[in-house]
């Protein structure tokens, strides 16, 4: 009896599907962040007899054939890219992106990972970083006397002195696209990184070749959406007792056969 098995794969599927409905759910606040939907494919089948074969000596053939599934699989789980509504916030280092694309950001082992939260802080040295004290790229410094800072929907970066009438450039802030977005891995943070699924960084100016633009003085927050994720989660555990009384059934067969004298 392989019910009891391929029961237990069912279980095993939505118990996936709850946690990553309860990750959905965990990250309603943070900034930036995309739902993830587990998907499921069915694994193998036992080929009892199959389709096409010869099943008399004139030739006749089976149309359809016995192939009996042994359950079910993750097959992935896969972002569900959209753009979360904006927030404003009036902070000169909060940046929503509107569009496509991310901001790169300097690991400390020295490698680039890729974000689109974009409430920056500024450094004990000036420099423009995120909440865990990462650079973002390309390593723009404010100088300790400037005023006021502004960020053009294009990127460039401004500083308004009291001494001065005309502002300073200090730099260019650019966002990086990716033909995959949904190969990128997390690394958590609301960091990812670069894969061989997601293809190579293709970096650029805000508004420029397909990319976003930046909104100053507002934050992109999550995209979870409650009511599907409550659904969600509702269909998981149902799936989930229905699998259970499989199992429960497949035991009293069993203990019926048990019980033949």
């Amino acid at each position: 009896m392989k019910a009891l098995q391929i029961a237990a794969t069912g279980m095993a599927a939505q118990q996936m599907r709850v946690d990553v409905v309860s990750n959905n759910l965990a990250n309603m606040s943070t900034t930036g962040y995309n739902a993830r939907r587990a998907e499921f494919a069915d694994l193998h089948y036992q080929q009892v007899a199959r389709p096409g074969t010869v099943a008399a000596a004139d030739g006749t053939v089976l149309p359809t054939g016995i192939q009996v599934g042994l359950g079910v699989r993750p097959a992935a789980v896969s972002v569900m890219l959209a753009q979360g509504p904006l927030t404003e916030t009036g902070g000169d280092l909060d940046v929503a992106i509107e569009g496509r694309g991310y901001l790169e950001v300097t690991l400390p082992s020295g490698g680039a990972a890729y974000t689109r939260d974009g409430s920056l802080k500024r450094s004990a040295e000036g420099q423009i970083v995120t909440a865990d004290g990462h650079v973002v790229a390309p390593g723009i410094t404010i100088p300790p006397e400037a005023r006021s800072i502004s960020i053009s929907a294009s990127g460039a970066v401004w500083a308004y002195f009291a001494d001065r009438v005309e502002p300073q450039e200090l730099g260019q802030l650019q966002l990086t696209a990716f033909a995959n977005d949904k190969g990128l891995e997390a690394i958590g943070s609301n960091l990812f990184v670069e894969t061989a699924a997601s293809g190579p960084a293709q970096p650029g100016n805000p508004g420029v070749d397909g990319l976003g633009t930046l909104r100053q003085g507002y934050l992109e927050e999550s995209s979870v959406d409650a009511v599907r994720e409550i659904t969600e989660l509702i269909k998981a555990q149902r799936g989930y007792e229905l699998n259970a009384k499989v199992i429960a059934a497949a035991d009293q067969m069993l203990a019926a056969t048990t019980q033949v004298r």
